[in-house]
């Protein structure tokens, strides 16, 4: 059944702020709102990859504790993983240059986690992408930096934009788990929901 039959009678909450999840359940055809779930999203230091991204989104649907009967919430996290180190939103031009330079010509795991939870029952899930990173020249990736003020992204970089045009290599696993929720795996789950 579509979605949006499946869901008529309820009411969708999309708990991000992010542009690209938005116009991801948009594309899906389902009708939602949003509504942003701050959230502190430190987390434990002893969480590793994926673990930090399902504990942040579960963190993020925990936000809602009064959710009505006919609402379902989704939540979503994504974590930049390489060597053994989580790369957060960078937090200024330096800091995004570091992230892109550990990134250039080496293979790294985006992982997003998805939540979604309604009155009776939560599903928590994630998928994992492999990204390999061309060699990436300093000019390339502050042309970068300066051009599309990546601050908004884990990793400092949006494969749908430019850097990801001229400098990735190759992906291994969802493109939109790259672009920030793994779409897939959301469409399946939601209908097993």
């Amino acid at each position: 059944m579509i979605l949006k039959e499946k869901f008529r009678n309820k009411k969708i909450i999309l708990a991000s702020n992010s542009p690209r999840r938005k116009q991801f359940l948009t594309d899906l055809g389902v009708t939602f709102s949003i509504q942003p779930a701050n959230v502190n999203e430190e987390y434990p230091s002893f969480l590793k990859g994926k673990d930090i991204a399902l504990y942040i989104a579960e963190q993020k649907a925990s936000v809602f504790s009064n959710i009505a009967d006919d609402e379902i919430i989704i939540t979503c996290d994504t974590v930049v993983w390489i060597d053994d180190t989580s790369l957060e939103k960078p937090q200024n031009k330096e800091d995004a240059l570091q992230m892109l330079q550990k990134l250039s010509g080496k293979t790294h795991e985006v992982i997003s986690a998805v939540c979604i939870k309604s009155k009776e029952k939560e599903m928590l899930f994630s998928d994992t992408t492999f990204v390999t990173f061309n060699q990436l020249s300093t000019e390339d990736i502050l042309f970068y930096i300066e051009t599309y003020q990546p601050y908004d992204k884990a990793g400092a970089y949006g494969i749908q934009e430019w850097i990801g045009l001229v400098g990735i290599e190759k992906i291994n696993g969802s493109y939109t788990n790259v672009v920030g929720m793994p779409m897939e795996k959301l469409y399946k789950n939601l209908n097993a929901f």
